[in-house]
């Protein structure tokens, strides 16, 4: 017996030295993977400033060479004759060629007739989808021309129901509720 209580008391004995060991190890590797993630960041405010110079050098580079596009003289395609003339310059331009020219006189403005308001001659039923909901109002600006009331239908006789355009009321007044055909 006293071979098996030896044996329990090594194993027991070492047990906690291995579990500290890996416990250790375990936090050690920890750590190298957090300094290999974190290390190649920079540090410090240089890297902004660094950056914010670059940002400084950058739009001083675009200004100069827009304030140079618009104050001189350059080719833009010198086969086809195509220049680039200060900006001053194209304004004087501009200004002697409209000065030459006559006004001309405005034309007409067309302004659309006013469409006639009708009242309903009644409330919508309770039951319709009018009386739950307010009437929507559509501004259109010119009136447009009414349809026949009765067109031919493909037999040849007259349909019973108007087209659709023809039964719209004026904007702004309720439709009447659709009449139930037995």
């Amino acid at each position: 017996m006293a071979d098996t209580e030896s044996l329990r008391q090594v194993v027991h004995s070492r047990a906690p030295l291995s579990t500290w060991f890996g416990v250790v190890l375990l936090f050690a590797l920890f750590g190298v993977i957090v300094l290999a993630v974190i290390g190649p960041a920079p540090r410090g405010s240089d890297y902004e400033e660094t950056r914010a110079k670059k940002r400084v050098d950058n739009l001083k580079t675009s200004r100069d060479e827009a304030a140079k596009a618009l104050t001189t003289y350059s080719w833009i395609d010198k086969n086809k004759g195509v220049a680039r003339i200060p900006i001053e310059r194209a304004m004087e331009l501009t200004v002697a060629k409209l000065a030459q020219q006559k006004p001309a006189a405005a034309g007409p403005i067309a302004t659309p007739e006013p469409q006639p308001s009708a009242a309903p001659a009644s409330p919508a039923p309770a039951g319709s989808p009018q009386a739950s909901a307010p009437p929507t109002t559509t501004a259109q600006p010119f009136p447009k021309p009414s349809a026949p009331a009765a067109s031919p239908s493909p037999s040849g006789q007259p349909s019973a129901s108007p087209p659709p355009q023809a039964s719209q009321s004026p904007p702004g007044t309720p439709s009447p509720a659709p009449a139930k055909t037995p």
